[in-house]
């Protein structure tokens, strides 16, 4: 099964569900429910409930998962760094003697926040060197090969044809030089 095929299941039985629940609750009340499908509960046709949203496809692909990781650390670093510099700033209003700590702290986090963020990049890039690149020569590049495959075709055939001469002893040439 596909993912298409799983993503219409999972739609058909999701609506399914919803109009079980549905029905179970409206029963609970005493309420007449809806019914799937466009039949009433007399067996005659009326109007179709559809889900609430369809879901679709993403337009992107996901981020790979080294990517992913370099980027989940670099915003739990970043979300410390913050954290330290408020501390700092607040231990200095406050005059503690913790704010000169912290500042220090602030500094070499601020550091290694810009690291971490240079290395979500790093990664991304080496990842797309590695896998991402769709191997589809463009038609200058095919026009060219195909350019090349003809002329060594050629070239094969002269020297098949010269080779048949001299095996043949020289027959078929007009002059010996």
């Amino acid at each position: 099964m596909g993912t298409a095929e799983r993503g219409r299941a999972r739609e058909t039985g999701v609506a399914e569900r919803s109009t079980a629940l549905r029905r179970h609750e409206a029963a609970d009340r005493g309420i007449p429910g809806p019914v799937r499908a466009g039949e009433s509960a007399d067996g005659e046709r009326e109007r179709t409930y559809r889900p609430l949203w369809v879901e679709e496809p993403a337009r992107r692909h996901p981020t790979p998962d080294p990517v992913r990781g370099a980027a989940v650390l670099a915003v739990i670093v970043i979300a410390v760094t913050l954290v330290q510099a408020m501390v700092a700033f607040l231990c200095t209003m406050a005059g503690s003697w913790l704010a000169f700590p912290m500042v220090i702290s602030s500094v070499v986090s601020t550091v290694v926040a810009t690291w971490a963020v240079v290395d979500v990049w790093v990664t991304r890039q080496v990842w797309n060197q590695r896998y991402g690149v769709v191997s589809e020569p463009s038609s200058t590049a095919r026009a060219l090969r195909r350019e090349r495959r003809v002329r060594r075709r050629q070239e094969r055939d002269e020297l098949r044809e010269q080779e048949r001469i001299r095996r043949r002893g020289g027959a078929g040439q007009l002059s010996h030089s």
